[in-house]
């Protein structure tokens, strides 16, 4: 095979069509050490703006996204991942980058560099008319295999404004690892995956309705949307949500690190919301179900909460 010297392989880089990036795996924070002009051109940002920094500079404060814990998990692990971030270019504007990171290994196997392809997916959705639209391949968690936090949040916003429109309520229920962070100082990152795993199927297998959404929250906490339910339906939710808890806890995954009992539990917490004709996002919602799940996790005893009406 012919060997290709060192400035052929730059120009391939410098010239292809799509972002590229490089950065050294091996210093502290994981710096950028080289872009294309394609990435220059997609982010605003020139060359000597942003060695040296880190990548999220092009997602700044925007935090909330499940694509970029799948992310960070990639990077700890040394392992290639593709996700669909919210990016910001240097003017603020917002685009989608469909982001695939691959590591990059020296002859001893020892990690060395990430190189990341971007691709600028913002046009191509806009053609769907679905702006916040997800692809099919990054509706399903990883992990876990219920849906992503970025296809469960873009179902909750359709079926918030369908509820608005028809006059109907929500049930919006999410289920906390208690102490998760110690299980993966205990077990790993993997042995915290597999518990995540287990759970999230235990809580699926209890929501079977067609109607019944389950899907990912953030890290270490499953939420299900109960949509075309009335008051009765909300109940159940409750009872199912009930049951979920108890379940889990006969699991008796072994937790030795546990506040609460020396095996995995969870804590819930179940809101219900009828959408305002002025209310265009679910925030209600959402703030009931977060609120009602703090109130019982200080209690640290574990267990279900329920948001009042």
């Amino acid at each position: 095979m012919q060997q290709l010297d060192a400035a052929f392989l730059q120009q391939v880089l410098d010239r292809a069509p799509d972002g590229i990036a490089i950065c050294d795996a091996r210093a502290p924070d994981q710096p950028l050490i080289y872009v294309n002009a394609a990435f220059e051109l997609m982010t605003g940002y020139a060359a000597a703006e942003v060695l040296g920094s880190n990548l999220r500079l092009l997602h700044g404060a925007d935090e909330d996204q499940q694509a970029l814990l799948r992310l960070r998990k990639a990077q700890e692990s040394g392992e290639a991942v593709r996700v669909l971030l919210r990016n910001y270019r240097k003017n603020g504007e917002l685009f989608w980058n469909e982001l695939t990171l691959q590591p990059m290994r020296a002859a001893d196997n020892a990690l060395t560099h990430f190189v990341v392809h971007c691709q600028d997916m913002t046009a191509r959705l806009r053609q769907t008319d679905r702006p916040e639209g997800v692809p099919v391949w990054l509706r399903e968690d990883r992990v876990t295999g219920v849906s992503s936090g970025e296809w469960f949040r873009e179902l909750l916003a359709r079926e918030w404004r369908i509820a608005r429109r028809e006059g109907r309520p929500l049930t919006l229920a999410l289920f906390d690892v208690d102490a998760l962070g110690g299980y993966n100082a205990t077990y790993g990152r993997a042995g915290g995956d597999a518990c995540l795993k287990r759970i999230a199927r235990s809580i699926a297998s209890g929501f079977r309705r067609g109607s019944d959404v389950v899907g990912m929250w953030r890290d270490g906490c499953i939420a299900v949307l109960a949509v075309n339910r009335d008051g009765e339906g909300a109940a159940r939710v409750v009872e199912h949500a009930s049951a979920n808890v108890r379940r889990i806890a006969e699991m008796r995954i072994h937790h030795p690190r546990s506040p609460l009992q020396k095996f995995v539990t969870v804590t819930a917490s179940v809101a219900t919301v009828t959408p305002g004709r002025d209310e265009e996002e679910p925030q209600r919602l959402l703030e009931r179900a977060e609120q009602a799940l703090v109130e019982a996790k200080r209690d640290l005893r574990g267990g279900l909460n329920q948001a009042p009406d």
